[in-house]
């Protein structure tokens, strides 16, 4: 449940109510605003119940959630979220364009990629250096030579960068050179990842599975928050239908949906979404009607010569076309790219 503090509740009145709950084995999580504190009860309703909250000094109101996910909510947290990464906020006005190679495959694909990235107006760099492949056959990545390569790239760009943290054990490893975690979609509800993921402090990225549920995306999220790492963004990329004309059946809906009952931002991947470079840019500028928070798409300096995702990835050409026409678009909407 949900406790809201009245305007001008004291530190005092407000450390009452979280030893009431800490003493009967509950967890107290705050979300502090410039007018509000509320504070979030996670635990057993039933004892929770038993406490009188609402007598307690300084309390205002006392709101049963009745959502499975507490801390992702708009009940504990009214106002949207905004994860800062370096210069980038994201969750903010600005229309976030996150963009790179599907995988780190050398130096100078990278480095191509990177500063093409920049020139033409994204604002963080992704590359996968460890890539969960469908084939044990398939190019796997460079692994810690690839994630080199990426702090490199930060380094000549100046772009924070994102890559994909596939296994509990890399979590530390991966930490060192990436400024944003990723969980991709096949590890969405790999609970002990995402465990681990929330005892970090660095912004997570978290994508939606193929087959879940936008309650299963918030209740993954659940497990980062509950670990004490509150920079969580969302990603919608697609989930499985019965449609083949496409890699996967992009969810637009879930966006408005997400911004409506979680103060979480969300982007969207179009690539990973459609498997088809020339449909990514009209959803790109779909993504950014509906309300997303901005978007991740794949390029690369020789499509055809990719060992990863080559079909959809934008050539450099494409992706500065497509950044021309979120630019065009983005005053009607009131966002800024």
């Amino acid at each position: 449940m949900m406790i809201v503090m009245r305007d001008g509740a004291t530190d005092e009145q407000v450390q009452a109510v979280v030893d009431k709950l800490h003493a009967i084995g509950a967890e107290a999580h705050l979300s502090q605003g410039d007018f509000k504190t509320v504070i979030g009860a996670i635990g057993d309703r039933e004892r929770i119940s038993e406490i009188p909250l609402a007598a307690l000094p300084g309390v205002e109101k006392v709101i049963p959630v009745m959502k499975p996910y507490k801390l992702v909510s708009r009940e504990f947290h009214p106002d949207d979220t905004v994860v800062e990464v370096g210069p980038v906020a994201l969750g903010a006005k600005k229309f976030v364009v996150i963009a790179g190679p599907c995988a780190v495959e050398s130096e100078e694909q990278l480095l191509a990629a990177a500063e093409a990235a920049r020139d033409m107006g994204a604002h963080i760099l992704r590359g996968g250096a460890f890539k969960p492949r469908t084939s044990p056959y398939s190019f796997q990545g460079l692994g810690e030579d690839g994630l080199k390569l990426l702090a490199r790239a930060r380094e000549i760009t100046g772009l924070p960068v994102i890559t994909e943290v596939v296994d509990v054990r890399q979590v530390v490893l991966v930490s060192k050179y990436v400024d944003i975690l990723q969980i991709g979609a096949r590890n969405m509800q790999n609970y002990l990842l995402l465990r681990e993921i929330g005892m970090q402090h660095k912004p997570v990225l978290l994508k939606r599975g193929l087959s879940s549920t936008v309650e299963e995306l918030l209740m993954a999220a659940e497990y980062i928050l509950r670990g004490g790492n509150n920079n969580v963004i969302l990603c919608e990329r697609g989930i499985r239908t019965f449609e083949t004309a496409t890699r996967n059946t992009l969810d637009l809906s879930s966006v408005p949906i997400v911004k409506r009952v979680s103060h979480l931002p969300i982007i969207v991947d179009p690539s990973h979404a459609t498997g088809k470079r020339e449909i990514i840019p009209a959803l790109a500028r779909g993504a950014m009607a509906v309300g997303a928070d901005g978007v991740m798409v794949e390029m690369h300096p020789d499509p055809q010569a990719a060992l990863c995702d080559g079909p959809q990835s934008l050539t450099f050409e494409e992706f500065g076309g497509m950044m021309a026409d979120l630019r065009s678009v983005a005053p009607s909407l009131g966002r800024d790219v």
